[in-house]
């Protein structure tokens, strides 16, 4: 694949929190469908449904299609609550159907469109023959798909060790499923439940991760994959099934958005402030990705969409990926250019935390760990203390001859420049020192690398707190 620019994470324009992606090929195009948070928000979701797409051999060109479905345009939603994590199907007619749950209303629904990246009409809540709407089972998190003549809906919300006041005391069965008519709105057989809760997974298999929400859909050679959210919230694992309504078995973790379980890596020590997990598998001219979502800030309402290339093994199984700042690009990225500070993929004080989905709502200087931040266009890394680790991967540092940091800091510091996370002295390059500065300012330093170094580190030492918004490679 030739791109026409480097793609790397997140893909979408940095000003862009799109998380929950669903990506679809649809009309020759790649569309990515997802909720929509505000940079500035104070919970979930906020903001009216938007698209973007991309030619499928070019991942890196991202379009804006705009603004597909306000809260506005729901009758059935007069309050205008956020509208939670969408997902979009090809129906039987040819035309494109988007499900959709607004903020604890307990019913599907569901909008139209003539083409994937128009305007959606409103059409209906998924109901029963009799009309009743489907209101059980916590109907949440949507995930259709339409095959071999017929169409499935998955969903579910299953809170078990999780306290939300409005879910006390209800039985949380895990993710269910249900057969429509083609209209697309009309239960035809089901529900079922397809993936158990913690409180029923003992002696199914599905032990080390339960079902907690985020169900996504695809047939792969002939077989049912079904992405989903742990109740771990940071993980995306998924299962298997050769039928679409039962015998679903658990496969594995694919990625968790703190690195959690791959490499070693345990709860206590997450690469990423970690949260919530969304996302779903595509296949572009052979390879497959997994979409997800990361965090910035210091709470869950702003996140922002990633993918990773992954691998479905003959036998079905799908390795667990890492989280990188290369992203979909079909290589390393390059080792001459400059990067925002953003673009990292590792950012850890050692103990980095799950983030509150009620907000931190401290002063900045309270806050004890480092994170993404924007202030009027400009988004940068701040609250870099003393340990801080920051980590860009992968990135063909072979040609690399001198790193620059673009910062600011309280106190005179400084920066190791380091091969590996685990920050061995055998892996350090070099060393920029780092005076105390009020504006953006530059430092420096030659250095090399071998032939086979592709990830990069900086470790900060100094007291205070330090920014970075730059890194400018020659």
């Amino acid at each position: 694949m030739i791109m026409k620019k480097q793609c790397i994470n997140p893909y979408l324009p940095l000003y862009e929190h799109i998380p929950d992606g669903e990506p679809h090929i649809f009309e020759n195009r790649l569309y990515v469908y997802g909720s929509h948070d505000k940079a500035d928000g104070t919970e979930f979701c906020e903001d009216d449904y938007v698209t973007y797409s991309a030619p499928l051999d070019d991942l890196s060109d991202w379009r804006y299609e705009g603004v597909i479905f306000r809260k506005i345009d729901d009758p059935c939603n007069p309050k205008q609550l956020p509208m939670y994590a969408p997902d979009v199907c090809q129906g039987p007619d040819g035309r494109y159907y988007l499900y959709y749950c607004p903020k604890f209303v307990n019913a599907i629904h569901v909008a139209v469109c003539d083409t994937p990246g128009g305007h959606y009409t409103f059409l209906g809540r998924v109901s029963y023959p009799d009309g009743t709407v489907l209101s059980e089972r916590q109907p949440y998190d949507p995930s259709v798909i339409y095959t071999g003549g017929k169409v499935y809906l998955y969903f579910g919300f299953s809170p078990c060790t999780i306290d939300i006041p409005l879910y006390r005391g209800q039985d949380f069965l895990g993710c269910s499923a249900v057969e429509l008519e083609e209209d697309m709105l009309t239960v035809k057989d089901g529900p079922y439940t397809v993936l158990p809760s913690r409180d029923y997974a003992e002696g199914t298999g599905f032990e080390p991760n339960p079902y907690f929400e985020a169900p996504s859909v695809r047939r792969i050679n002939d077989l049912y994959y079904l992405v989903y959210s742990s109740d771990h919230t940071h993980a995306l694992c998924y299962a298997v099934s050769n039928e679409p309504l039962r015998g679903f078995t658990y496969g594995g973790v694919i990625i968790s958005n703190g690195d959690i379980g791959y490499d070693g890596r345990t709860e206590d020590d997450p690469v990423m402030s970690i949260g919530n997990n969304h996302g779903g598998l595509v296949e572009v001219n052979g390879q497959w990705y997994i979409f997800y979502h990361r965090h910035t800030t210091t709470n869950m309402y702003h996140r922002q969409g990633c993918a990773e290339r992954i691998q479905i093994n003959a036998d079905g199984f799908i390795p667990q990926v890492c989280v990188t700042t290369s992203g979909m690009n079909p290589g390393p990225l390059s080792g001459v250019g400059t990067y925002p500070a953003v673009y990292c993929c590792n950012l850890t004080n050692g103990h980095m935390r799950l983030l509150n989905s009620i907000g931190r709502y401290r002063k900045e200087e309270d806050v004890e760990f480092p994170y993404l931040t924007a202030v009027k266009d400009e988004q940068y890394i701040t609250n870099i203390r003393e340990g801080t680790i920051i980590g860009y991967k992968y990135i063909s540092l072979k040609d690399t001859k001198h790193i620059s940091l673009r910062y600011r800091a309280e106190n005179d510091g400084y920066v190791k420049i380091l091969t590996d996370i685990w920050c061995g002295e055998e892996n350090c390059r070099g060393l920029i020192r780092m005076n105390r500065q009020e504006n953006w300012s530059i430092a420096g330093t030659d250095l090399s690398f071998e032939e086979n170094n592709l990830e990069l580190y900086f470790r900060y030492y100094g007291e205070g707190n330090a920014e970075l918004l730059e890194i400018i490679l020659k």
